[in-house]
């Protein structure tokens, strides 16, 4: 078994808090199997009778009926009549449709078409199942319904959202059992999705390839009635490419007009990131000014959820190991609590001519949580003089007390420069310094 115990902490914590417990996350990041197993064997040895614990799949043909949002109510209920504490999982709840308010339509149950205002929803199911003094409720789905960030705004404040997100490093490699630094290297290849780490390394390149193709684009295209997916086919490729660079609309519309010839507008190749995003495929980091301490500009860097998935995307043909060690530390930023920015900041500096000029500098990370900020520049290999140049400068030109580190991949134990800046393997900064 695959050990989750950040998100099974996070159950036992939200446990008969009153609110529903709605499991978000990219498809196939281990919801279900988080609930159906991990979740549930906890309940057990808590010695929850296992009749108490209710397991409702939506997607199985014998529970057809209760995809009707007031059959499945009156389902749950007749199922939890009595005192006992009873602890319910709905899987797939996309498959439950909206209906038109019976009281409208002389009791007949009509499935709701866009244009219904008086509707009833699988979100207005939860929020009634979730009053009841007795049933704890867990939610999961795996389509564009569920997928979408905009889901718990759905629940606005009156329910529990537990994100999950492929393995992070730490649960890769205990689950691995190898030395870290070579787990670090598969980790690179093909991230961190549950089902890959099971398979051997060709099936895991098929079928992370095969995600894309059958799952997350047909999602984002049903979702969002598209009638074609080579641009977005197209754009993705283009995103994963530009890992870690930065990025905006018109620089993407106009890579895209270079390899495709077909001019794509700024506000759609806005629009497809968006969709990618609400499907939790990429995550996005914006400049910060580290002098004027604020958000600027329109430039965005995007990171991959998981590194095998964008790998998929170019076919883990010469993969960029920079770019890769580069989205990893960003991941598991985000995994451990921290918000995390790109920095960036202005110089005047004089030139060969001996003019000043205005030179922009950028960190590759600034990230905090809570009273920890760091400054975090990724490097592959801090030998070389140059290198090791060229990713000290932006820090020996900020004068404040953040915390500066360089990650390297390498495995050296934590040190200090002669600058005072902080210098570490990558393998200790993944499990131990920002924790």
């Amino acid at each position: 078994m695959i050990d989750r115990d950040k998100y099974l902490n996070q159950l036992i914590r939200s446990k008969n808090n009153g609110f529903p417990k709605v499991i978000t996350g990219i498809r196939r990041c281990g919801k279900s199997y988080l609930l159906k197993e991990i979740y549930r064997n906890y309940l057990l040895s808590e010695g929850v009778n296992e009749d108490n614990i209710i397991i409702i799949e939506l997607d199985e043909d014998k529970n057809s009926k209760y995809r009707d949002p007031l059959e499945l109510g009156n389902f749950v209920r007749d199922l939890c009549s009595g005192k006992d504490m009873y602890y319910v999982f709905l899987d797939e709840i996309q498959m439950v449709y909206s209906i038109i308010n019976p009281e409208l339509t002389d009791g007949r149950h009509i499935i709701a078409g866009k244009e219904d205002d008086e509707t009833i929803t699988f979100v207005d199911v939860i929020l009634g199942l979730s009053r009841e003094k007795n049933i704890d409720l867990y939610v999961t789905g795996s389509n564009s319904k569920m997928l979408s960030t905009d889901i718990v705004t759905s629940f606005r404040d009156k329910a529990t959202d537990i994100h999950l997100y492929p393995l992070s490093f730490e649960e890769f490699s205990k689950y691995k059992g190898i030395p870290a630094v070579e787990a670090l290297y598969e980790f690179m290849q093909f991230g961190g999705m549950p089902l890959a780490v099971l398979k051997d390394d060709e099936d895991k390149q098929q079928y992370l390839k095969t995600l894309f193709e059958t799952t997350y684009f047909r999602d984002i295209i049903e979702r969002n009635h598209l009638k074609k997916s080579e641009a977005l086919d197209e754009l993705c490729n283009i995103i994963s490419t530009a890992t870690g660079e930065l990025l905006n609309s018109e620089k993407i519309s106009n890579t895209y007009k270079s390899v495709r010839h077909v001019k794509i507008g700024k506000d759609t190749v806005e629009k497809y990131i968006q969709y990618f995003k609400d499907a939790f495929i990429i995550q996005e980091a914006r400049r910060y000014d580290l002098k004027g301490r604020k958000e600027i500009g329109a430039l965005r860097k995007y990171y991959f959820c998981d590194t095998g998935l964008r790998n998929a995307r170019l076919n883990f043909a010469f993969p960029d190991e920079g770019q890769m060690l580069e989205n990893i530390v960003y991941n598991e930023l985000i995994y451990n609590g921290y918000s995390v920015n790109v920095g960036v900041f202005d110089t005047i500096e004089k030139n060969r001519e001996g003019k000043s000029v205005r030179k922009n500098n950028e960190v590759d990370f600034y990230a905090v949580k809570g009273l920890r900020a760091y400054y975090i520049q990724v490097t592959e290999d801090m030998s070389n003089a140059e290198t090791r140049t060229r990713e000290v400068r932006p820090y020996t030109m900020l004068n404040d007390q953040v915390q500066k580190v360089l990650v390297v991949n390498r495995p050296i134990k934590e040190s200090r420069d002669e600058h005072g800046f902080t210098v570490i393997g990558i393998v200790d900064f993944l499990l131990t310094y920002i924790k």
